[in-house]
Parts: C-alpha cells; structure tokens; sequence
C-alpha cells in the first residue's frame, strides 16, 4: 500500500486556441520565424522523408508483413505540414496487406492554419489525393486530440500541444517513431530527456525511431531513456543520421496513485456483441465494423427506438464556466461528431439531409445566465470558429427576432435525424442486426468468451459484448450496481404555415428549437427526473410552448398571428427515456466487477490516501457506454471511439485522465471515499 501523491507530468494543461506559426514562403515552402528553420527540404523533401523517416524505420518491409489484428501504429513528434504521415499513408497503401490498418499520431504545439497547410502541400502534387483529405478534415487549432478518419485503414490522432506533455497524457503505445522537428540548435526546448523518457514509455516493445539529427544531446538523452542507436548514412549533404529502437520500454506508471483505472488484460476478439440500437450502440458497432470485427447488435424494439429515436436531434454542449474533465469530454465531442457526422453525410447524401451543421445558438435568458457565459468567454480562449460570445447579431444570427441580450454561437454545431443516422450506421457488411431481446449475460468457462442469452432461449456465443441499453444498462447482473437515472423528455412537432420566417439555426435556452426540417418545427424537450413513461402529455406540451414562448417571444407572436395553432392539443410528439449518471458524465469502458472493487479498495472508506497497490478488477471483455443524457450526439460517437480503441488495442481519442473519467468504476471509488 502507498500513500497517494500527484503525479504533475500527466495533469492537464489549461484548455486554450493554439497560436499559428509565423511563417515566410518561397512558393509554396514555408520557413519558421520563430524558428529560423524550414519545415522541409526544398530540394526534395518527399525523398528526404522517405529516407530519413520511412527507410531507416523499415517501414516498406515491415507494412509487407505486418500481420497482427491491431493496427501499426507511428508516433511523431512535430506535425509541421503533414509530409511525413502523408507519405506513411502512401507507403502504407502500397505495400501494407488490404486488412491492414495504420494508426498515426502526431504532436504539434503551432499547427498551421488551413490555408497555409493548403499551400505548403500544394509542393507535392504526388501526394495531392491525400493532402486533400488532411485539409479537408483539418481540425481547430484547440489543445487536445483531434481523430481524423484519414480512409476506411488509416486513422490520423492529431496532439496539439507541447510535445513531451502530450506523449505524457498519451493512452497508447507506437510501433515507430518519427522523432523530427526543428532542429535542435534552433529549438531546444524540444529535445531535452523529459521527451526521450516520454516516447520511451509510449513505446512498445522492439519499437523503432529515426531521426534526421546526430546531436549530441539527442544520443545522450536516447540512451539514457533506453532506446539503443546507431549511426546511418544520412540523407542529401547530410553525412549522418540517427536510428534504432527500444526492446524494453519503462512499465507505465501513471496509475500508481489510481490502480483501478488500470486497463484491463487485452483479448483478442473476433466477434463482438453489442446491446442495444441507439445511438450508443450503433456508434460503437460502426466503429469495431470498421476495425474489421464482426458485429451482432441485438436490439429489442428498432434502432433509434429509445432517446435517439426523435425526427431531429441537436448537436450541442453546455460546458462549464471553469474548465472541468467533464467540458473537456463534450468539447472534444463535439468537435469529432462534427468532422464524423460530415464525412457520414458526404458518404451517404440523402434529402433531407442527415446532419446539417447550421450552428447552435445559446441564449442567456437572464443577466445571472449572461454574466456565466461572459466568464465562461473568459476562461475559454477558444477560436471562433469554435465558439464566440454575440450580442448585437443574435437576430441576424438566428433567422427570427430575438429578444435576449446575449447569447454564445457554435459555428459547427448544428441538428441531425439520429434515428435515419442509427439505421445508416448499422448498414456495414460487418454487423447483423437481431430484432430480440437479451435476459442475461453469462460469463463463460473461458474467459472472455461469453453466452448472450436471448429471452427467446437462444444463446449467442461472443469474444466479447458491449453494453449500449441506455437506462436500462443495469439490468444485467455484472452491472446491477451501476448508478443510472432515467430522464423522460418530450420533444413538440408543429407543422408551420406557408411563408413564415423560420430560425436558421439551432436556438438553445431552456430547451431547443431546431430549424425545421420538411415544414415541421421540433422544439423540447421536457426533463422529468426518475419517470420511465413514454406517451405523449398534454402538460409536457405546454411546458415545452413555455420555453419556446419565453426564447423567442417576439417569433412565437409573429407565428400564432399567421394561424400557427400553438396548443398542446394541436401538437404532435414523442416522449422517451434518457439515462444520466449521477455526476452526468457518461459510462465508457470496461465494466468493473464491483464486489471485487469494494473489496479490494475498502481501506479507502477510512483514509482515502492510502491506496492499495492492486489493480482494478474487470469482467473480461465486457465493456458498457451509456449515460449519455440529452447530449449523446456531442458524446456517443466519441465514446464508441474509446471502447473501439480499447477492444483493438489501439491508441484512445482522448488523454488518459479524461478516459479515465469516463471509467464506469469512477462512482464505486467516489461512494468508498465519501463514505469516509
């Protein structure tokens, strides 16, 4: 047993808007200021890279027979323009098996703008198919993990910020390394031992690296971090380089003060069963189809039949004044469900469309609500583009009149069909779908088999299940003592008069009113705590004009002068149950065997300093996401990401505190603790 102490190098750093580079062009080859140093080589940098970076890791050799089920996985230090994971991508492609999969992760502390980016790889004209594919999908220059969907394969994690401290907030570990950057005459607050020490523990065993430098300071700090090295020629005028690799990398010891948010055991798995159709379940069933795993999701009703079952649903977050994990979650959701729901759409173009990123506008309806989202802009210094404070443009902004004084606007927010975006995620090769409904989950002799037993008397057999049920995820024995609420909320459709201004966005108060969408407004929802009823209310009705009146007072007149019958008997509806955790947070991981948990940390209740140096219990390969409340679309697809992740051994969308937040065991720790 030890005492608990902080452990500083994984704690996150303040969420902030990253500054671009001071750059200068010779056509299209950008050249640091700040720096002093160019970001390629201008006689032929695709060459340089593919000697320096492809070459002296093996890498044509090593995508030829690559074999395993996870993916290869490159780690790289400074992003820059993008050259050197774009030629990875293009000697992936050309030499790696066709069920081969490749996961890129690079750090970047000033990433480009888009434009720039543009220009910088418009010098590549070989490598135009994929720089296309980068710009289009380039995130927001907002610190944290940014996941790109590069191609069905190839998966890009962008770490925007220092380089040591993402690879310390890093939940994975990478196959090779890309150890660039400027160099290290001219940036060296880069290359110091914390980041050797840092890809090392990142590393797997027989790991590699290259590097272009021979440095005197980057040889000392690699071997001292444990990577052995050896001289190589060099490329062009440069004689000599650096390359070599790690056989034995450092235990990880983030969780030292934390052991039950250590991962459990990694299973190979081939088939996976997912519970449930909703937006949870057919998210995470999506993601595994992808990564090549057969997928059965047993659904009891239809897909999207629960809470993601309305005609439109809204893509928004309600984050914190101070900056908590909690926001950080959303944000991040946010931020992928935008560039995920944008490729789904490309991919699947339909009328109406199935995600429309119109923007979503938050009004404070009150100075108290003003004033919180007044320090809320001061604590985010967050781009624009991501979120701006509006006072005098909240009318012109949203379409209609609108009376409050100030409100926050989220350009790439917007509204989605969840229940058509359900039935579209579920149409993959890999996953079936089975209209039944399961009475209990057995473990079987060999872990982690498992018996999905159907009310029917069937019994499926799988490598491992997910949990996806919503309100109804403690149902079974394994997670009986998961604290869950279930929230009934009623959404209001009106059909509209012809000719009437409509909101061209998605206005957000009390509750939401989307742009309507085939001359029908949806406005909701209700929120009614620990009520479990599904049909449609009168009373609900009215509190849901309320909220709409109180809004948008001056629209709703306008709407009931042009005939609009804006009554309860009037409206038509649908009501379904949310799930919330008690913290709302949602529930993305491994299922902790509680009993054992209780157990194990019961000192705790006494003095939550002393931890004991025993790792958290799982069930073997059972995993849950749930809990996501009326924010799923922000949350869902990014927690399917995570247990995706997790289950292919691959490295997390999200830094290891925020997955660890995330931890459904989080709840038995906190009671233990409380019950002090």
């Amino acid at each position: 047993m030890h005492h608990r102490s902080e452990h500083r190098s994984n704690a996150l750093p303040p969420l902030s808007a990253l500054s671009a580079p001071l750059l200068s062009w010779n056509d299209a080859s950008p050249h640091s200021d700040a720096f002093g140093d160019v970001y390629f080589s201008r006689e032929d940098g695709r060459a340089e890279t593919e000697h320096v970076f492809l070459g002296a890791n093996q890498l044509p050799e090593r995508f030829a027979t690559w074999q395993p089920t996870r993916a290869f996985v490159i780690g790289e230090t400074g992003f820059g323009t993008g050259l050197n994971m774009l030629c990875a991508w293009a000697c992936f492609e050309q030499h790696a098996p066709a069920n081969a999969r490749l996961h890129l992760l690079s750090t970047e502390k000033f990433p480009l703008d888009r434009d720039s980016l543009t220009r910088a790889l418009s010098a590549w004209p070989s490598l135009a198919r994929y720089s296309q594919v980068l710009c289009t999908l380039w995130p927001e220059a907002v610190s944290g993990v940014h996941r790109l969907h590069l191609s069905k394969r190839v998966t890009l994690d962008l770490h925007f910020g220092d380089t040591t401290e993402r690879l310390n907030l890093l939940e994975g570990q990478v196959d090779a390394w890309f150890l660039d950057g400027f160099a290290p005459s001219k940036n060296p607050d880069m290359w110091q031992p914390e980041l050797f020490e840092a890809m090392a523990a990142r590393s797997r065993p027989g790991a590699t690296f290259a590097t272009f430098t021979c440095a005197g300071i980057v040889k000392r700090g690699l071997k001292a971090a444990g990577f052995q090295w050896k001289k190589v020629p060099g490329f062009g005028r440069k004689r000599e380089m650096l390359a070599g690799g790690i056989d034995a990398p450092p235990t990880d010891t983030r969780r030292s003060s934390t052991p039950w948010f250590m991962p459990p055991a990694h299973y190979e798995a081939k088939h996976v069963v997912v519970i449930g159709a909703g937006m949870a379940g057919s998210s995470v069933a999506a993601a595994l189809a992808k990564r090549g795993k057969q997928v059965t999701v047993i659904e009891r009703v239809t897909p999207g039949a629960g809470g993601s079952g309305n005609r439109q649903g809204a893509l928004y977050v309600k984050l914190a004044v101070e900056t908590n994990h909690q926001s950080r979650v959303y944000l991040a959701g946010l931020l992928y469900s935008q560039r995920w729901l944008g490729q789904l759409a490309a991919a699947f173009p339909q009328e109406p469309p199935l995600w429309q990123p119109c923007g979503v506008l938050q009004l404070a309806l009150s100075d108290k609500e003003a004033t919180r989202q007044q320090r809320f802009m001061a604590n985010h210094p967050l781009p624009a583009s991501v979120v701006s404070a509006q006072t005098d443009a909240l009318s012109s902004l949203a379409g209609v009149p609108v009376s409050a004084a100030h409100g926050l606007f989220y350009p790439q927010a917007g509204w989605v069909q969840p229940k058509r975006l359900c039935e579209q995620l579920l149409q993959h090769p890999n996953i079936t779908l089975r209209q039944v409904e399961v009475s209990e989950l057995r473990q079987a002799y060999k872990a982690p088999q498992w018996r999905v037993v159907l009310t029917s008397g069937e019994t499926l057999q799988a490598d491992q299940v997910v949990i996806a049920t919503a309100s109804l995820a403690n149902q079974f024995a394994q997670t009986a003592e998961l604290p869950l609420q279930q929230v009934r909320g009623q959404v209001s459709e009106l059909t509209l008069p012809e000719g009437i201004k409509v909101p061209t966005k998605v206005v957000c108060a009390g509750g939401y009113v989307s742009p309507p969408m085939e001359n029908v407004l949806t406005f909701g929802a209700s929120f009614v705590p620990n009520n479990a009823t599904t049909q449609v209310v009168e009373e609900e009705h009215q509190r849901n004009i309320d909220e709409l009146r109180q809004a948008l007072p001056a629209w709703v007149t306008m709407l009931e002068a042009s005939g609009a019958a804006l009554t309860p008997e009037q409206l038509e509806g649908r009501a379904a149950v949310r799930a919330a955790s008690p913290d709302k947070t949602p529930y993305a991981g491994p299922v902790p065997h509680t009993e054992a948990w209780q157990r194990d940390y019961a000192v705790l209740r006494k003095d939550a300093s002393k931890v004991p140096t025993v790792n958290g219990e799982h069930y073997p390969g059972l995993w849950i996401s749930t809990a996501h409340g009326s924010r799923g679309l922000a949350s869902a697809p990014l927690c399917a990401e995570v247990i995706a992740s997790r289950i292919c051994d691959e490295p997390l969308p999200l830094e290891q505190p925020l997955i660890d937040h995330l931890h459904p065991g989080r709840r038995i720790i906190s009671a233990l603790v409380r019950a002090q």
